[in-house]
């Protein structure tokens, strides 16, 4: 077994599986007799894995242990103490080891050529307007509540018009929001922000008027359903009160599934069975634990709550030194 990419990938072949005396590093270094029976023992386990159908290819892996041995285990009974063992040997710090992490997730989808999905969003001439009243009968009385009703109802029946002003919101805004970029939208109070970010994401209120085109990767927005592809975080705090944060971002993922991951995970899967790879099985375990079902509400909750709270807690430790 040679190591490539900087020991993060290895490669199995059936010749080298066959005989132990011929795993060298470089050709410089000899390793121990036990060291040796140690890789031979992983490289068939892993062999073996290699020889199962993608399905069950996906749901099985090598974890090693806290003794340092390796075993195979079937990822959907991945446990506590599993999960946080393998979490704390790919985020040991997270201020200097989550960019490495994110860094071999990313190396390990591109050494087979697997593209990863973008999206470019474009907005035309993007006009948004409402209807308010303005002046003394915009003022939340009980007296103009009553009348707005009563005028709202006799406008449904075409009986009175409407003496709601226009306002604009947008208008004629047009651009592009690049895929594998962070965009900042900036602007002052009641600039519009809001509502150009409710466009995006298709979730205007039916009581504002609204033209233009906002296409995503130049399908329009009556094309598919928006909100299976973008997402619109509200600055107001709609959390349950009595769930904890774990909770709540457990409740989050189950929400949204493990979407297009699996499908990834597969074919990602039988590329590296074709090219003859082997992946680093701690990253392999956690790819696959993050695209099954029952199992990504646990090991993304348990990075998301790991990265920030030692983010969080450095930061204290600096302010009271």
């Amino acid at each position: 077994m040679e190591g490539g990419g900087g020991g993060e990938i290895f490669r199995v072949s059936s010749a080298r599986l066959s005989s132990s005396n011929i795993w060298r590093n470089t050709g410089l270094e000899v390793f121990s007799k036990s060291s040796l029976e140690e890789d031979d023992e992983e490289a068939l386990k892993w062999a073996a894995i290699e020889k199962l159908p993608t399905y069950l290819r996906i749901r099985r892996g090598i974890l090693t242990e806290a003794e340092g041995q390796a075993r195979e285990i079937d990822i959907e009974s991945l446990g506590l103490l599993e999960r946080k063992n393998l979490l704390e040997r790919l985020v040991k710090i997270a201020e200097e080891d989550n960019e490495k992490f994110l860094l071999k997730l990313k190396e390990r989808i591109e050494r087979v050529g697997l593209d990863m999905p973008t999206i470019e969003v474009r907005f035309e001439h993007l006009d948004v307007e409402a209807e308010a009243y303005v002046g003394g009968r915009a003022l939340p009385t009980i007296f103009n509540f009553s009348v707005n009703m009563l005028e709202g109802f006799l406008n449904y029946l075409h009986i009175l018009p409407s003496r709601k002003k226009p306002l604009p919101i947008l208008h004629d805004v047009s651009g592009i929001i690049k895929p594998r970029r962070m965009t900042l939208l900036l602007g002052p109070p009641s600039s519009g922000k809001t509502t150009l970010l409710l466009a995006l994401a298709g979730k205007l209120g039916k009581e504002l008027k609204s033209s233009g085109r906002v296409t995503y990767n130049g399908h329009g927005m009556e094309e598919f359903v928006p909100q299976r592809t973008s997402a619109y975080i509200s600055q107001h705090d709609v959390h349950i009160g009595e769930m904890t944060v774990r909770e709540t971002l457990a409740f989050s993922a189950r929400c949204q599934g493990v979407g297009p991951r699996y499908e990834m995970l597969a074919e990602l899967s039988r590329r590296e069975k074709t090219a003859n790879i082997k992946p680093d099985p701690d990253l392999d375990i956690y790819m696959k634990a993050a695209s099954l079902e029952g199992q990504e509400t646990n090991v993304i909750t348990d990075y998301i709550l790991k990265v920030p709270m030692s983010t969080v807690r450095v930061a204290i430790e600096q302010r009271v030194g």
